[in-house]
């Protein structure tokens, strides 16, 4: 592997990464290398809704200017349920679910090479394990309730004399 596809991996690694940990789902990446002349990779991930959408479309930003990637273009209209962001050799691809199913891209790329995350993600920097809910805590067992409560009657204290 040369210098240039050990980088673009490498971001590719970073971006996926990102998608993961900010819960992105359905991720996918494809080696595009021997049918496009554009780029190398595509990563395509699912959204839950929109305002998911764009939070992830800023963490990947912050993670290719960190990365000093650069971003040739960016195209996410407003309610459209889809996102592109073109790191010139990596092209991601952002969608809620109803818009995936619509556009499936997978199938329109169905000769590229599928890149197993597990060998993206693995390796030394494996993929933290996401966290697990905590079981809801068993409520305490409720008081008893005061004598008043209980019908008995508080005896009366006799008042001081002035």
């Amino acid at each position: 592997m040369n210098e240039k596809s050990a980088a673009t991996r490498d971001l590719v690694r970073l971006i996926c990464r990102v998608l993961d940990d900010k819960k992105a789902g359905d991720l996918q990446v494809l080696d595009v290398s021997g049918q496009s002349s554009i780029t190398d990779y595509m990563v395509i991930a699912t959204a839950t809704s929109e305002p998911h959408l764009r939070a992830l479309r800023v963490e990947v930003e912050k993670v290719l200017d960190q990365a000093k990637a650069h971003i040739v273009g960016m195209d996410a209209p407003q309610g459209s349920g889809w996102l592109v962001i073109d790191a010139f050799d990596v092209m991601l691809h952002l969608f809620t679910a109803e818009m995936r199913e619509r556009y499936q891209l997978e199938r329109l790329w169905r000769d590229a090479t599928e890149v197993s995350l597990s060998s993206l993600l693995g390796s030394a920097e494996a993929p933290k394990p996401r966290a697990r809910k905590a079981k809801a805590t068993p409520k305490r067992a409720p008081r008893k309730p005061a004598a008043k409560a209980q019908g008995k009657p508080k005896a009366k204290r006799p008042r001081r004399a002035s």
